[in-house]
């Protein structure tokens, strides 16, 4: 078996996009190993998230004939009904309900469409800490999104996005260009806050297809990098090209520059296996369809990409013999460093990381 991240269960994790919980559909997801479904309540729409056993036969809640009434969640199997506590409220053939007849119930924060749940102690859950991703649904952005399973160890995942010099090679013809390997990298790191930086900024580089065809810029560019880990859950991107030669304004500004802000929720799912939330946001072309559609394309087919490579990775990972050594270079600082914040978060019991944002 390959080396496995251990899971830091007191933190906050994306379950879901907010459109992927509703009443119509009952949604299942594993988090950290715990079986969970979620749906919506009626009044006001909040969030629920429940275990996804039933306490009689252990059926999967989010399964059909399972369904809503009101706000109480019918298991499909034999009746059992729970309400949003999880606490049961009804069983088939009997008055009396079994004192021990409840499931659990999680702590869920719905923040910039994105659902976060809480798998550990419901006492330390403080959504004060949940880091922010306001871009993904801000007036003046648009974005597009989505998710796919990966068959591979969330810390592998950490390592390719805090790495980005893979682009070169793995991503060749739509993100990557020969730069992006041969730039230098600066790595910042705040323990105390569990954030990892890491940029890469390339004052003369081809314009990668992606960009190329979105943007419309013909030529060289000057090409920044700008990525904020804030572990376990979230990873941000700060992207920004302009025509090589254009740098900001004094004051900040980039009237020239076009900023695209790329998202990424690592949420383990269980050993071995992670969600990876991807999503892609642009505050230029707004209104432009065709380039909404040829972003989503794209980074789908760059998405898929990484989700190949690392299940092969994974795989391939099993077979190695016991005591197998890696050889790690400089692009591998940022990852090295959220390694060691996410081993911290787990050898720590799992405090809260203070998130100063």
């Amino acid at each position: 078996m390959p080396h496995m991240t251990a899971f830091a269960r007191n933190q906050w994790y994306v379950a879901a996009y907010s459109h992927e919980v509703g009443r119509e559909e009952l949604l299942g997801r594993t988090i950290l190993g715990e079986p969970l479904v979620f749906y919506r309540t009626e009044e006001d729409g909040t969030p629920v998230a429940l275990a996804d056993r039933c306490v009689h036969r252990r059926f999967p809640l989010h399964e059909k004939p399972s369904r809503l009434d009101g706000d109480k969640l019918v298991c499909g199997y034999h009746g059992f009904t729970y309400d949003t506590t999880g606490t049961c409220v009804y069983v088939p053939g009997q008055k009396r309900i079994p004192r021990t007849a409840r499931v659990a119930s999680y702590p869920v924060v719905e923040l910039d469409s994105l659902v976060w749940v809480w798998i550990g102690d419901p006492a330390l859950a403080d959504a004060q800490t949940i880091p922010r991703a306001r871009h993904l649904d801000a007036p003046g952005w648009v974005t597009v999104r989505g998710m796919e399973p990966i068959d591979a160890d969330y810390g592998l995942l950490v390592d390719n996005l805090l790495d980005l010099s893979h682009e070169t090679y793995l991503h060749g013809g739509y993100i990557g260009t020969p730069e992006v390997a041969e730039t230098p990298i600066t790595t910042e790191v705040d323990e105390g806050a569990g954030i990892v930086r890491v940029s890469r900024h390339m004052d003369d580089a081809e314009c990668p297809p992606f960009y190329a065809n979105s943007t419309g810029i013909q030529g060289r560019i000057t090409r920044w990098q700008d990525i904020e880990y804030h572990a376990p859950c979230l990873y941000l991107l700060h992207s920004r090209i302009a025509p090589a030669g254009v740098l900001p304004e004094a004051d900040g500004s980039d009237p020239n520059g076009f900023h695209t802000e790329i998202t990424y929720a690592i949420t383990p799912s269980s050993d071995g296996k992670v969600y990876d939330f991807w999503a892609v946001s642009r505050d230029w072309a707004t209104e432009n369809t065709e380039v909404t559609e040829f972003m989503r394309s794209n980074n789908h087919t760059v998405v898929m990409q990484d989700v190949v490579a690392l299940n092969l990775l994974h795989k391939t990972l099993g077979t190695e013999r016991t005591g197998y050594q890696e050889l790690s270079i400089n692009i591998d600082t940022g990852g090295l460093a959220a390694r060691r914040i996410l081993a911290r978060l787990v050898e720590e019991g799992d405090k809260p990381v203070e998130k100063v944002l």
